[in-house]
């Protein structure tokens, strides 16, 4: 398949949905030969933050000289952006050779039953990451968890290290109605005798996860859990933060912005001391160097100075909350707000924090089956109804946020970072800093 024939057919693939189960992902990669056994892996789940610490913990990595893949989802502007290897892209042509021989074996396993059900987009890219990762001869494959965790697709690894950074209320749908079950969810990628590093910090998930690590005898090792460990200091240009694991102290300014990423980074640090003791040694210095250094598209990114434009991803509650802290402490009053989000989010809640902070909310919409039309977002937004602007194409809520902004304002787009990609893809070389 060339290029265009491989994005119509994952298109046609995204529409078969979300299914759980790792039986499929087994035996694809069993077919191969099992390309996951053939190199060290880090898996991160979470509710929020995964993203974040996995490009943070590819950055201490490869300042460390290690060729390391990533794979994150979902990506901003092209399919590509989720299998990297070194900040380095998969190059187009590897991408469509490897989902050719792909979608070949799959036809084939489905054929002799060995498959009962194709497989989802998020199955076919994982499959084609721990295939890519393989053949690029990676030294260590930091795979961002999905929704979920028990049934992942990425849970057919066996990692060094198994991180979970948040917990939080989101997809109750398929991962369960309270905390617990979304941590037990979580926590299904903690594997017998591999250290847990984790980051959750409220009683009930924290505790949920800490049972299963006992059960499975993996060593535990909460990030926060000692008192005192994790201090926070406020700048000018940002946040400086002192983090004491039993073994070290460390102090540094995450590049990452936003006080969330102070403990994003903690999480990190906490993963680096694991990996240096369970797998390979890692020096301190670099791992601080690496948690300010680290660059992660659509979470707090500033991509203009003159106009003031900052993209974020924050699509739930918590994300919401860490976003409203960071405008209160570093964003002019004059604040216009672009405003996209998926149908399927807390919509009314996430309104009720980030619109008060706005003087116009600019709604939208991003070309994709499950975003939610700008005409409901108004409607589940009530109490706003004289801020609310209503501009269903990207491009143009841009321009009308800018002409609203003016010279001392800042037009902040969030709400999902399917809009981040969206702007991003529209406005183009139109953003730059």
């Amino acid at each position: 398949m060339n290029y265009e024939q491989c994005l119509k057919y994952l298109e046609k693939i995204q529409n078969l949905g979300i299914k759980f189960g790792l039986d499929n992902v087994k035996t694809i990669l069993s077919s191969f030969g099992n390309p996951h056994e053939k190199y060290a892996s880090l898996c991160v789940a979470g509710t929020n933050g995964k993203g974040s610490v996995c490009a943070m913990l590819t950055q201490v990595l490869s300042l460390h000289g290690f060729r390391v893949g990533l794979f994150t989802s979902p990506h901003l502007v092209q399919v590509e952006e989720r299998i990297c290897i070194g900040g380095t892209l998969i190059p187009a042509r590897n991408f469509c050779r490897l989902l050719t021989v792909l979608k070949e074996r799959i036809e084939k396993l489905i054929v002799l039953k060995k498959l009962l059900s194709p497989p989802t987009y998020f199955e076919y890219l994982t499959c084609l990451a721990l295939l890519h990762f393989e053949e690029q001869k990676v030294d260590m494959a930091v795979l961002e968890v999905g929704m979920g965790g028990r049934f992942d697709a990425t849970n057919v690894v066996t990692p060094c290290v198994s991180v979970i950074t948040t917990i939080s209320e989101e997809h109750q749908k398929f991962l369960g109605e309270t905390l617990s079950q979304i941590a037990f969810e979580k926590a299904g990628i903690v594997k017998r005798g591999v250290p847990v590093v984790c980051g959750v910090e409220g009683d009930e998930a924290y505790e949920t996860i800490k049972k299963r690590a006992e059960e499975l005898q993996a060593p535990f090792f909460g990030v926060f859990e000692r008192r005192g460990s994790y201090i926070v200091k406020k700048t000018k240009k940002g946040h400086s933060f002192l983090f004491q694991t039993k073994k070290e102290k460390y102090n540094f300014s995450p590049s990452l912005q936003g006080e969330h990423q102070g403990k994003n980074a903690a999480v990190a640090i906490a993963a680096s001391e694991q990996l240096s003791k369970n797998w390979k040694k890692l020096d301190k210095k670099k791992i601080i160097e690496g948690i300010e250094t680290t660059k992660w598209e659509g979470r707090l990114e500033l991509v203009s100075r003159n106009p003031l434009i900052i993209l974020d991803g924050a699509h739930n509650i918590e994300g919401a909350k860490a976003l409203k802290k960071y405008i209160n402490d570093f964003l002019p009053s004059k604040l216009i707000l672009v405003f996209a989000i998926k149908r399927d989010k807390e919509i009314t809640k996430i309104a009720e924090i980030l619109f008060p902070l706005a003087e116009k909310i600019i709604i939208t919409r991003f070309p994709y089956f499950k975003a939610a039309s700008p005409e409901d977002i108004k409607a589940k937004a009530q109490g706003f109804q004289d801020r609310l602007l209503l501009e269903p194409d990207v491009n143009q809520a841009m321009n009308l946020a800018i002409r609203c902004a003016g010279s001392d304002g800042c037009v902040l787009a969030a709400g999902s970072l399917f809009l981040v990609g969206e702007i991003k893809k529209q406005m183009g070389s139109r953003l730059n800093i």
